[in-house]
């Protein structure tokens, strides 16, 4: 295979954790595979009349605490010259990060974009699933006072969500006997125009929430993450402890059915999150897990994905 050129789109390099961030497992991989690697932010991206250009830093890495990157000088680039991009800033899902998305799409396919950024765009994480209420628990997605109430009148304990967030930051449980529901919707409602994500607390979470990755559509490794006591979030932003899982009938069933749709829309590298028996998010912003799974189950996803990158390259 060729040497690839590939730009890494995503958040400051200071902020990474080298033993658990899925950028730097693929970043780590596409350096041993002979590919050279490119990092820049979103601000530094820019279209110019037809031309995306960005200022990056070419980057070399090592999982050595301390002493984990090295960038040379910095320099103005066309994306559209690239080979890969790699799109994979965290969100939140904000008209920035949609923003991104219709820049990017002025170079892809020629220059293949990971994930495909409209299907990025068109699939939030949140969005995407509610196509799915068949694997689903009761969910609601909405502002309307009356309709959250009603939907929580009828299913006693809710969690409440906002749409477009991440690592399991502003996730509550409201209880029924928890007086704060309006007090919590004022505060939602004050910050942001934007509707929630409601839906029926599902008990199952005690015993972990599991993110299954999918690599162009199939499920190639699962870890479970539980949450910490006293909390009601699993992610690992928030203090769920990560364990190795198997994947059960039930999770193959729902990979089986949201499989084919992400392979159409060229989502590569996507992360399932499901609690008992329902799918609750499809991640596809930029998914975590990879390092997780690899110490568990001495599996590397990071070098399935790059020969899936290498073959629709090649």
């Amino acid at each position: 295979m060729p040497k690839l050129n590939v730009a890494v789109q995503m958040d400051p390099m200071t902020t990474v954790d080298i033993h658990a961030d899925s950028t730097f497992a693929l970043m780590l991989e596409a350096q041993a595979r002979g590919h050279a690697l490119w990092h820049y932010e979103v601000p530094q991206m820019w279209l110019e009349g037809a031309v995306l250009k960005a200022r990056v830093h070419p980057v070399r890495v090592q999982k050595v605490a301390g002493d984990f990157y090295s960038f040379g000088p910095l320099e103005t680039v066309d994306l559209g010259s690239m080979d890969v991009v790699l799109m994979r800033q965290d969100p939140p899902f904000d008209m920035g990060y949609i923003t991104a998305t219709h820049l990017l799409e002025h170079i892809h396919p020629k220059t293949l974009v990971v994930n495909n950024p409209a299907a990025v765009r068109n699939s939030p994480e949140k969005l995407l699933v509610a196509h799915f209420p068949q694997l689903m628990p009761p969910t609601m997605i909405g502002r309307d006072r009356a309709a959250i109430k009603e939907f929580r009148a009828r299913h006693k304990d809710i969690i409440v969500k906002p749409l477009f967030g991440n690592g399991g930051v502003g996730v509550f449980r409201v209880k029924p006997d928890d007086e704060n529901l309006g007090s919590l919707l004022d505060m939602f409602f004050a910050a942001s125009r934007e509707p929630l994500m409601i839906q029926r607390y599902e008990p199952a979470v005690r015993a972990g929430d599991k993110r299954i990755i999918l690599i162009d559509g199939e499920p190639l490794g699962a870890l479970n993450r539980v949450p910490a006591e006293g909390d009601s979030r699993s992610n690992m932003h928030a203090g769920g402890r990560p364990e190795p899982t198997k994947l059960t009938s039930r999770e193959l069933e729902i990979c089986a059915a949201i499989g084919p749709v992400l392979k159409a829309q060229g989502l590569l590298f996507t992360g399932i999150d499901v609690i008992g028996d329902y799918l609750t998010e499809i991640n596809v912003t930029s998914p975590t897990g990879l390092q997780q799974i690899e110490r568990f189950d001495g599996v590397n996803l990071a070098k399935v994905i790059w020969q899936k990158i290498e073959g629709m390259r090649g």
